[in-house]
């Protein structure tokens, strides 16, 4: 994401002023904004080399020749989704607004094909059996049923490679061949795989005890039934800024409660609410952790939720990141069904 100070421009600026502002930054681009930061239209190079072939002067207005309805993006859309906006839709610049439309920030589609590169190892859990999603996965482990016409992991992977990650471990146990097989050593896609050979299952992160010792610090950890648009880049700034030792993804879900709920002091009836709607942040199956916390991690099977309890009670710094984007857990056959359609 740019900053779009320097692109910013007013209304009432004439065409001139906006061809200043367009050399001035390396995005070429203008956005024109009201007092109060409010988004009302933008200005590109090529919107000023049509405008001079009309025959109108550069000391016109630049609301004459601006885009009033440009496309745009609330805060929280990923790289990959906006880069993706732009190929559709023929464009190089999508500004970031409020609901307010206030301009927050500034995509330019030099900056995103410049594709970062992240040292960190990423690890996919996909060892399980999928219980839940049976007889779907009686023959399939779940990790590799199909989204679109590809494996759940494999669509997992694309969104951390193109988010510049290349070294992955991949934990398996059941069908595991059916992983390997497909997967192999990673060279089809451009990246690194190595396996993590559970001999019995190990949970949500006993397996995490299988990975070499010679890795970059600052795990990513995902499991393998989560379809989601998370932004990876932001996640690692994140972590890293706030010196974490584990981070933790969250995901906001919503309960309706199908009663009236009643609020009471002894036997009185203070108030009550009809069918109300509570939200929760809860665990989306997505972390990021110091290579220490393995430490903590027992010998056999060992969930996720026991070493989050451990990392806890030795007060070390754990925060929440709150995925805003797209994000589904594939449990069930409902859930790969609404997925897939």
């Amino acid at each position: 994401m740019t900053n779009p100070s320097r692109y910013l421009i007013s209304p009432t600026a004439s065409i001139k002023d906006a061809i200043e502002v367009i050399d001035r930054g390396s995005a070429q681009v203008a956005l024109v904004i009201d007092n109060d930061g409010k988004l009302l239209g933008i200005v590109t190079d090529g919107d000023v080399r049509r405008a001079i072939l009309r025959g109108i002067a550069i000391d016109e207005v630049i609301s004459l020749i601006m885009v009033k309805t440009p496309v745009c993006v609330k805060e929280g859309t990923s790289r990959e989704n906006a880069l993706g906006l732009m190929r559709q839709k023929a464009i190089h610049h999508i500004p970031i607004v409020s609901d307010s439309m206030r301009i927050l920030g500034l995509f330019v589609i030099d900056d995103l094909l410049q594709k970062p590169s992240f040292p960190n190892h990423i690890v996919l859990m996909a060892g399980g059996k999928g219980q839940r999603l049976k007889p779907l996965t009686d023959n399939c482990p779940k990790p590799m049923l199909k989204v679109n016409g590809k494996p759940i992991l494999e669509t997992i992977m694309m969104r951390c490679v193109d988010a510049g990650f290349k070294n992955f471990h991949i934990s398996i146990n059941y069908l595991k061949e059916q992983i390997t097989d497909y997967f192999q050593d990673g060279t089809k896609w451009g990246v690194n795989i190595n396996y993590l050979e559970e001999n019995e299952f190990l949970g949500t992160s006993g397996c995490l005890k299988l990975l070499p010792h010679k890795i970059p610090d600052d795990i990513v950890v995902i499991n393998g039934d989560i379809i989601t648009d998370l932004d990876l880049d932001r996640l690692i700034r994140f972590h890293l800024k706030a010196n974490n030792v584990l981070t933790v993804c969250s995901r906001a879900h919503r309960v309706r409660v199908p009663f009236a709920v009643l609020s009471t002091k002894l036997s009185c009836l203070k108030s009550f609410v009809e069918k109300p709607m509570y939200e929760y942040q809860v665990n989306a199956g997505v972390y990021v952790l110091k290579k220490k916390c393995i430490e903590e991690i027992s010998a056999g099977f060992f969930d996720m939720t026991d070493l989050i309890d451990k990392i806890l009670e030795q007060d070390n710094n754990v925060s929440v990141f709150p995925i805003h984007e797209n994000w589904k857990d594939i449990g069930n056959p409902d859930d790969f069904n609404e997925v897939n359609n």
